[in-house]
């Protein structure tokens, strides 16, 4: 897998060259600008906001409605929510046509900007854009260009609210644009077509890598947990139809054979503060081998209450909802510290079972969706403390928990390392393509002879 990663190759090193002459575009914040292009106010270019879906629309037409949220300024639309026009929100109002470019004017640091391409003829956005229509702009150009940091930072830095900072349409097409001749918008639309289309393809293969990672990942984890190290020992039913074989030395038992199970403490609003408030880890702090114990909340809890509901070192942390058993142990991180109700702690009732062992049962059981509903697709995820305490899992003997555990820790962190690094390259690429754009739109690069 390591060699998989070698063979895909990231965006070589290029140097591009910069035009013969520049001068001062008069905008500090955009600086010099080739000799021959123009700086103007966007207004002059392109239009805004030029079609609204009228009120007066039959009830029953339907939509493909794109509101702020579904709009990534790298992968532009990534959701549409097909309505009909009474069913449909109040901002569902704004039409697009081919060759638009939409820039949210709410939640600008969302920075939600995409390109419309060969759009549906019923589709609309949220009147939280504004439709940029090129009128003396190349589509293709505009569409680089106004996704491009000297312009974003504009929206972003003229914006007004603290929860969810806004501008005017009005205010936004007043910005200045760098404009360059019609010729030369083609040129670099098109350099940049082939760019970017060449990093994209790059970034896809690295996040599949990635994929194929988590994969094996998993499949290791499973196959350890239910099967052993010792691929020649002998087998037997487990009894349990999705554990299937195990090592036939094995014993399978239930949770709560081993372990003590119990629920943390019910939030009360009323105890928010009192004479004995302590911290307490949320169901949002327990991710995947990690506990959050930064900026944890506290709540009164009685002197009564402490020992039932504090963590000690070698806890299992199980989330009730949300992802149904994602699971950490806790390793100490905070002193005294408790939990909510939302979290089961699991205990080991002797010192022969290996939390670290059933950390692993627990991965590899959450992620094969046997806690999903309790395999009900029509119900919503929720893994009671009866529940838990019943399902049946394969324990090896301690020794051998240890060992697998041991195995599972070092092989895992060989390939999450290898996953941090992949993320780290998908990253630069990525930076890469947002300067190449900036570079290109900007004039600090000279790409006419690029496509030749």
């Amino acid at each position: 897998m390591a060699d998989a990663t070698d063979r895909i190759p990231d965006a070589p090193a290029r140097r591009f060259r910069p035009y013969p002459e520049y001068k001062d575009s008069g905008v500090e914040w955009l600086g010099e600008i080739p000799e021959h292009w123009e700086v103007k106010r966007l207004k002059c270019v392109a239009s805004v906001n030029d079609e609204v879906l009228a009120e007066s629309t039959d009830p029953s037409f339907e939509l493909s409605y794109v509101d702020i949220s579904s709009v990534d300024s790298d992968a532009g639309i990534t959701n549409t929510e097909e309505l009909v026009f009474e069913k449909a929100p109040s901002r569902a109002r704004r039409l697009v046509r081919d060759g638009d470019v939409v820039v949210s004017t709410v939640r600008t640091y969302l920075r939600a900007i995409a390109a419309i391409e060969d759009p549906k003829p019923n589709l609309i956005v949220s009147t939280g854009f504004a439709v940029i229509r090129p009128r003396q702009l190349d589509s293709s150009f505009a569409a680089y260009a106004l996704r491009a940091p000297y312009f974003v930072e504009r929206v972003v830095a003229n914006s007004v609210g603290v929860s969810y900072p806004a501008i005017n349409a009005s205010e936004l097409v007043c910005f200045p644009i760098v404009f360059p001749s019609t010729d030369e918008q083609h040129a670099i639309a098109a350099f940049l077509n082939r760019e970017t289309a060449r990093i994209d393809s790059l970034v896809a293969k690295k996040e599949r890598l990635i994929e194929l990672l988590q994969e094996k990942r998993t499949a290791l984890i499973t196959r350890a947990v239910t099967r052993g190290l010792d691929p020649g020992v002998p087998m037997k039913d487990s009894g349990v139809e999705w554990l299937g074989e195990i090592p036939e030395h094995w014993e399978v038992a239930p949770i709560y054979a081993r372990y003590e199970v119990a629920l943390g403490k019910m939030l009360d609003a009323k105890r928010v503060s009192g004479a004995h408030p302590g911290r307490y880890v949320r169901n949002v702090d327990v991710q995947w081998d990690r506990v959050n114990t930064r900026n944890l909340p506290q709540m009164d809890f009685a002197p009564s209450e402490r020992q039932r509901y504090s963590l000690r070192h070698g806890d299992l942390l199980v989330c009730e909802g949300g992802e149904v058993g994602r699971t950490a142990v806790w390793r100490g991180e905070a002193e005294e510290c408790f939990y909510q109700k939302a979290i089961h702690r699991v205990r080991p009732r002797s010192g022969a079972d290996m939390p670290r062992f059933l950390f692993y049962v627990m991965y590899a059981t959450a992620k094969r969706g046997v806690f999903a509903a309790g395999g009900n697709p029509n119900t919503i995820d929720h893994l009671t403390a009866v529940q838990l305490r019943h399902y049946r899992f394969a324990f090896p003997p301690g020794d051998e928990q240890k060992e697998v555990a041991a195995f599972l820790d070092r092989e895992t962190a060989r390939l999450d390392s290898l996953i941090t690094k992949i993320r780290s390259a998908i990253a630069l690429l990525k930076e890469y393509r947002t300067a190449l754009i900036s570079a290109a739109v900007t004039g600090k690069i000279d790409v006419r002879q690029e496509l030749a």
